[in-house]
């Protein structure tokens, strides 16, 4: 018998005669699986062959450069009778510490006031107020290290007993040679690894497939802080030391 399909249900037809062929293909691989035993679908078999082998491995870089700045975080504290009273001498103290800071050569964008507390103070569980104390703090950035010493020295004199010096910190501020060198650091060393698992499984070494940076990050140093015998000398000593920057990165190789 001969079967003919209008125009109108041409493709309906040929995804009814697709679909049969598929069930039947589907049927007949079935039957031969269960005759062997132990085959595998062409499925499996598809899913299987799209995974290919993947090295990840962490890759660090390391690099060691000398601090070129100091940050000084100093505070003015003072005690009085009445509010007023304690932050009129707070803001003449912290006036002239600031002065003393820029007539050794730090600039006035240098200078930041990073806190400003006004508190009372109480005696003997007295709920009325014996005294007031304000106490302001200033940060400031010191951007040459040979002169560094001489402007913490007189930043604490022009301020006297009503100042303290909280911590002094170095920091790396041109990193961008010193990051580039830790990076390539990091690939060769992600690369190395990489080489060595390869070889011992006999297998050679793919393209990269992908490459994330971990953390990039900089060692600081332990800050410290200042003595009454550094408030006496003539300048602060300061030892810029060494600072490391590490980078670290994941590297997925293809094998």
């Amino acid at each position: 018998m001969a079967i003919s399909i209008t125009p109108g249900y041409r493709a309906a037809g040929v995804g009814v005669a697709a679909a049969a062929l598929l069930i039947g293909a589907f049927s007949l691989g079935m039957n031969h699986g269960g005759t062997a035993g132990a085959g595998k679908s062409p499925v499996t078999l598809a899913a299987a062959s799209q995974h290919a082998g993947r090295i990840t491995v962490t890759g660090n870089g390391t690099v060691t450069g000398v601090p070129n700045q100091l940050t000084l975080s100093l505070s003015v504290q003072v005690n009085s009778y009445s509010v007023s009273s304690a932050l009129a001498q707070a803001n003449q103290t912290t006036r002239a510490v600031r002065a003393a800071l820029t007539s050794r050569g730090v600039a006035g964008r240098d200078i930041q006031t990073s806190d400003l507390n006004i508190s009372a103070n109480y005696s003997n569980n007295s709920q009325i107020p014996t005294s007031y104390a304000v106490s302001e703090s200033l940060t400031a950035t010191l951007t040459n290290l040979r002169t560094a010493g001489g402007q913490i020295n007189a930043a604490v004199r022009a301020g006297g007993n009503a100042v303290s010096v909280n911590d002094v910190s170095l920091d790396l501020t041109s990193t961008g040679k010193l990051m580039a060198a830790a990076r390539a650091r990091a690939v060769a060393d992600a690369k190395a690894q990489a080489s060595q698992y390869a070889a011992a499984l006999d297998e050679p070494l793919g393209p990269v497939i992908s490459v994330t940076p971990v953390q990039q990050q900089v060692t600081q140093p332990e800050p410290f802080a200042m003595n009454s015998a550094a408030k006496g000398s003539a300048s602060v000593p300061i030892s810029a030391g060494t600072q490391q920057l590490t980078v670290t990165i994941t590297v997925v190789y293809s094998a």
